[in-house]
C-alpha cells in the first residue's frame, strides 16, 4: 500500500511511522508513506498557502490553488482509490472503515489546517471526508497518523501474528474481552482458571461472554449496531 499525505506541518508526521509496527510495515516493503510540504506549491518568498475568509470572520483558509497543484502532481504519479480530508465534520472513523481502507492500494490524506481547506477543493477532489472523534485539533496530522496506524496494522504480513488484529475490540462491534500473562498470581490477584485450562473451546466461549458484558457495560451503543448486521 501506498499513502500520500499533505501538510503544511511535516515535521510533526516525522515521528509516528519512523517507529515499532509502521516502522516495521515500511521495511518489509508492506507499505510506504511520503508526507509532501504544501509549502512547496505556496506562492511568494513566504510560500503562502492560506488566506482570508470571504465575507469576513476568524481564521484563515487553506487555498484552493497551491492544494489542487499538489493533488494533480501527485495524481499524474498515480491513481488513488480515496482522496480523504482529515476533518472534525467527517465521518467518524471505525474499525469498519479501517478494515475496507486496508485493501485499497493508493491513498491520499489531506491535513487541514488553520479554519480548513476552500470548498472547492473537497467538492471536486475529496472522495471521503474522516473525523477520529467530536473534538477539534490544531491540524489534519494527528489524525493523519491515527488512520495510517490503524490502516497499516490490517495490511496481511504487518503484524506478527496474522490473527491477533482479527481479535481486536470493535472488528465484530464488541470491545475485545480481558486479557492476562504471567505471573499467574501477582498480589494474591489470579488468573481466571478457565484461561489455563487448556480447553480452548470453553476459554472462547468464556472470551465471547466477557467481550459481551464489557460492552454491554460501556458501550451498549454497539449491541444496538451489532443487531443491524
Amino acid at each position: 500500500m501506498h499513502i500520500d499525505i499533505i501538510t503544511v506541518h511535516p515535521e510533526l508526521l516525522a515521528s509516528p511511522f519512523e517507529h515499532s509496527i509502521m516502522k516495521r510495515a515500511q521495511e518489509k516493503g508492506l507499505l510506504k508513506v511520503e508526507v509532501h510540504d504544501l509549502r512547496d506549491f505556496g506562492f511568494g518568498k513566504h510560500q503562502q498557502v492560506d488566506d482570508y475568509q470571504f465575507g469576513g470572520g476568524a481564521g484563515m483558509v487553506m487555498m484552493a490553488e497551491p492544494l489542487v497543484n499538489c493533488i494533480e502532481k501527485l495524481q499524474a504519479e498515480r491513481h488513488f482509490d480515496e482522496i480523504i480530508y482529515l476533518t472534525p465534520d467527517g465521518k467518524r472513523l471505525t474499525q469498519g472503515t479501517t478494515n475496507q481502507l486496508s485493501l485499497k492500494q493508493n491513498l491520499l490524506l489531506i491535513c487541514g489546517h488553520y479554519k480548513g481547506i476552500d470548498e472547492r477543493v473537497r467538492e471536486h477532489f475529496v472522495t471521503l471526508e474522516i473525523s477520529i472523534g467530536d473534538y477539534v485539533l490544531s491540524g489534519g496530522e494527528l489524525p493523519a497518523a491515527v488512520l495510517v496506524d490503524a490502516i497499516g496494522r490490517l495490511i496481511p504480513g504487518v503484524l506478527g501474528d496474522e490473527t491477533s488484529a482479527l481479535f481486536d475490540s470493535f472488528q465484530d462491534n464488541l470491545l475485545a474481552p480481558p486479557v492476562y500473562t504471567r505471573p499467574a498470581e501477582f498480589r494474591g490477584w489470579k488468573v481466571p482458571d478457565i484461561l489455563m485450562s487448556g480447553h480452548f473451546a470453553k476459554i472462547e466461549e468464556w472470551r465471547m461472554e466477557q467481550a459481551l458484558r464489557r460492552t454491554e457495560e460501556r458501550r451498549p451503543d454497539l449491541l444496538q449496531n451489532l443487531d443491524k448486521l
